[in-house]
């Protein structure tokens, strides 16, 4: 059993776009509840109007549809105890915004690598995780994006970045972006929405046949190129990323953070090998060589 809770917010023009989005699909319904989450409508799924190859058992997973008044990287505090829920993963419906402005669909966990938390969470905290959310969060918006004929939209997969960073249970991100054109646009808004619901099948799926592999990444840029190849076309999954220019910030603490607070356990330490400079190479390497876990490069799968 999985309660799954979308987290939308009124701060936020392209969430609260995908919540309407959510809330009128003729692909499936949601009803209001008869209680209150973070004081707003709490909302749950009643029926999919889909084949029963793609159906989720609604009697044994929940899945929530919440509003927050503040912005989303900012909730430090789900309340839970002062609800009716408890869900297993969070997903964050979110506005992406970008300098080059691209229009796109992206998935991330959170996290902050460094001492700096300007926007959200705790300095050198993490989130909690779910590597298998993240591939089925990426493959939903592979898959739902083709349904946009007349808009040219990218799927990109983060870094982890950003807050929330110490909330207790698994964080992810699923956003429309990267500018107030692309977050007013309906037509994306509902890719993003089937995607989400998509995402949850996929993570189900996942979790049954345990036949993916599970790894952390480090090195590359902030897009993780050679990640996101690896989630698309590999049967593995990458929770956590670290960008190169932050991997002189690793220490053990963090390590340890992004094996404990992912969902599943960790079968590979995953380093973009190009993607790194010798110098934090010869960082990387010995802090990782401390954990009984093998080391691959990104070529390696």
């Amino acid at each position: 059993m999985n309660d799954f809770l979308i987290i939308t917010s009124k701060e936020d023009v392209a969430s609260m776009n995908i919540r309407e989005n959510l809330l009128n699909s003729d692909l499936f319904k949601f009803e209001l509840a008869n209680y209150k989450w973070k004081e707003n409508p709490l909302f749950v799924l009643q029926d999919i109007y889909s084949d029963s190859s793609k159906s989720i058992d609604l009697k044994n997973n929940k899945v929530f549809l919440g509003l927050i008044d503040e912005r989303l990287i900012f909730l430090y505090d789900l309340e839970l105890e002062k609800s009716s829920i408890n869900p297993d993963v969070l997903i964050f419906a979110s506005r992406h915004a970008s300098k080059e402005l691209r229009p796109a669909f992206l998935v991330h966990t959170t996290g902050n690598w460094s001492n700096g938390a300007n926007f959200g969470g705790n300095p050198k905290e993490i989130s909690r995780s779910s590597a298998l959310m993240v591939k089925a969060g990426f493959l939903s918006l592979e898959e739902q994006k083709e349904q946009l004929k007349n808009l040219d939209f990218l799927v990109d997969l983060e870094v982890s970045h950003h807050g929330p960073t110490n909330l207790e249970k698994p964080v992810i991100f699923i956003e429309l972006g990267s500018s107030k054109k692309e977050w007013i646009i309906k037509e994306a808004a509902k890719i993003v929405a089937n995607s989400i619901i998509n995402a949850i099948f996929k993570y189900l799926e996942f979790k049954l046949n345990k036949s993916i592999e599970i790894g952390i990444g480090f090195g590359g840029t902030h897009y993780a190129p050679q990640f996101k190849k690896l989630i698309l076309e590999k049967k593995i999954a990458i929770s956590f990323i670290c960008p190169k220019y932050f991997v002189q910030e690793l220490n053990e603490d963090i390590i340890t953070q992004m094996i404990n607070k992912n969902a599943e356990k960790i079968d590979y330490f995953v380093i973009d090998w190009k993607g790194i400079n010798a110098q934090d190479k010869n960082y990387l390497i010995p802090l990782l060589e401390e954990f009984e876990i093998p080391i691959k490069k990104t070529k390696d799968f």
